[in-house]
């Protein structure tokens, strides 16, 4: 099987993965939109893999290949559409999904990462092709039943698969009112894992639409607190996640008394969709030293910001972690910071 992450997160995501009975993963790599992870997984362990809420897509193995010299495009769709592989995919897609028909529509995704030799267009054409010489009675169509997903996660190597998740798997339970720049349900998820063992209450001071609230809710916070500056994201935090507390604020001045917070978890502004005000670093400083005056000792604090300057952290935080993270073609950085 293999699964697509959010960009720079594959690690964090590998660890959750081989924490759960049945599965070793075997490799990983980037196919130009998606972190790519590959992995074996016992039909017991199979249910596990739904319970991460840190996976936007996951797929059962049809076929591998590698690059060669002189490959074409159907050459290449043929290895990878292979007949055993077929077969136990479409078994998990019936397993796990619906049952199949006779007759089922699909649809082909291809991505490589270069196109010297042939595009990618002409991989989804051949692939289109493998399949229909092999499923007569299955039609092209869009949307479609089944998505078949050919990818080159690294240089010279393709996986295909059946995609047997759907866009709830990313979504999550999706948010009753949007907002933009909201963070992905995938990576707060992820943040939240990251914050330790739930605790009294997570804090979020920027909590814009409410997501990383909500899934500290899901992940068994006891409590979950939010303020942001803008009145309008408190209002949609409240309709998103009606079961945290979230009330307007600014992150420089937490109305919370001392040490009375499990963990901070936040996705700071800066500088493309909301502005702050006055310089990013004496900003910056003021929400540092706020953060670490309302986390418990022993409690960590949890950020997603391009840079948090080390020379602003006041003395009880220290950086433990940091991982380079992509969102929509945004560089970023997940940080991982311990109260002592």
């Amino acid at each position: 099987m293999f699964a697509t992450v959010v960009p720079g997160l594959a690690g964090l995501v590998t660890t959750e993965l081989e924490q759960l009975p049945g599965v070793h993963v075997t490799g990983a790599g980037f196919d130009g939109r998606s972190d790519v992870i590959l992995f074996d997984v016992d039909r017991g362990g199979r249910p596990g893999l739904w319970t991460l809420r840190t996976i936007e897509d996951l797929f059962a193995e049809v076929g591998r290949t590698t690059r060669s010299g002189g490959d074409s495009a159907p050459g290449i769709a043929g290895r990878l559409w292979r007949p055993d592989g077929v077969q136990k995919a479409l078994s998990a897609w019936a397993a796990d999904v619906r049952p199949l028909s006779g007759a089922m529509t699909y649809r082909v995704i291809a991505r490589v990462q270069q196109e010297q030799a042939f595009l990618r267009t002409e991989l989804r054409r051949g692939l289109t092709q493998a399949i229909a010489r092999d499923k007569p009675r299955w039609k092209t169509a869009d949307p479609a039943q089944l998505e078949v997903w050919a990818s080159e996660y690294a240089p010279g190597r393709l996986v295909a698969g059946v995609r047997l998740s759907d866009a709830s798997m990313r979504q999550h339970e999706g948010r009753e009112v949007e907002r933009p720049g909201s963070l992905r349900p995938t990576v707060a998820a992820l943040m939240v894992g990251l914050a330790g063992e739930p605790r009294d209450v997570l804090l979020d001071p920027c909590c814009g639409a409410g997501t990383i609230l909500g899934e500290a809710l899901a992940a068994g916070w006891p409590a979950a607190a939010g303020s942001d500056i803008d009145p309008e994201a408190v209002e949609i935090a409240r309709r998103n996640v009606p079961l945290a507390g979230v009330v307007p604020g600014d992150a420089r001045s937490i109305d919370l008394p001392d040490e009375s917070v499990g963990a901070v978890v936040s996705n700071l502004p800066f500088g493309r969709q909301y502005e702050v005000e006055g310089s990013m670093r004496t900003w910056m400083a003021g929400v540092l030293r706020e953060m670490g005056r309302v986390t418990a000792p022993g409690g960590r604090v949890v950020l997603l910001a391009p840079v948090v300057p080390v020379s602003v952290l006041p003395p009880e935080l220290r950086v433990a972690r940091r991982e380079p993270v992509r969102l929509l073609g945004t560089k970023t950085t997940l940080w991982v910071i311990d109260r002592k």
